[in-house]
């Protein structure tokens, strides 16, 4: 499923888009500050965000900037009630990607949302990843360590994909959760310490050199070294 990020400080407006872009088969992370907003776009992967610009904190627009600064790529549609054509320059030049004036549609906010999405999506991604010795082959859904093919089940073969993704990168058990599970983090479960010993069981355990590593406290990280 496809995830959106909307930071939005009216709460009321912020539901009504939620609501709307979970029927239409969303997953929807929502805040109501530049702070928090900015946080998750820089923690956490999203097919594109709707950022309302006058936000408590940071702005929408230095939100937008620090996330380009900090080569985050995602599509980025812009919600103001200002409405002069150099409020909508400014918010493009600031990494923007589209800009919808308030009060507005939900329909046509859903459809530039759509759009903005398969714009961004027709980015070649690659369909082969390899970290040190471990090779994923995405086309034909295999997995190699040193030459030695490895089967993983539906949900270890996407916690790798991830992690392989995002090597070097402490990813946390609430992303874990999202990303594979898309349910939100329970502190009473431990369903993500059981699936990362299942594939620490196929990845690691006949291999000298280890490769998924714990960050205690934050969670775990895939490096060859």
């Amino acid at each position: 499923m496809q995830r959106i990020l909307l930071i939005e400080d009216d709460k009321k407006i912020a539901a009504f888009i939620e609501k709307g872009l979970r029927e239409s088969g969303f997953i929807v992370d929502t805040c109501h500050d530049g702070e928090d907003g900015l946080n998750l776009a820089l923690s956490s992967v999203y097919e594109a965000a709707v950022v309302d610009i006058m936000l408590p904190g940071l702005d929408g627009l230095t939100v937008i900037s620090r996330m380009r600064s900090s080569d985050i790529n995602t599509p980025v549609l812009i919600l103001s009630a200002r409405q002069s054509v150099d409020d909508r320059i400014l918010g493009l030049q600031k990494g923007g990607d589209d800009y919808m004036i308030k009060p507005f549609s939900f329909s046509e906010l859903l459809a530039r949302i759509q759009a903005l999405i398969r714009r961004d999506q027709k980015i070649v991604q690659p369909t082969f990843l390899q970290i040190g010795g471990l090779a994923m082959d995405l086309l034909r859904h295999e997995v190699v360590r040193d030459g030695r093919r490895i089967e993983l089940p539906a949900k270890e073969y996407a916690l790798l994909e991830y992690l392989m993704r995002n090597p070097g990168a402490v990813v946390s058990k609430t992303t874990i959760l999202e990303r594979v599970y898309d349910y939100a983090f329970d502190p009473q479960t431990n369903v993500v310490d059981v699936l990362v010993c299942r594939l620490r069981n196929k990845i690691d355990k006949d291999f000298e050199q280890k490769m998924i590593h714990t960050v205690r406290g934050m969670g775990y990280v895939l490096r060859d070294r």
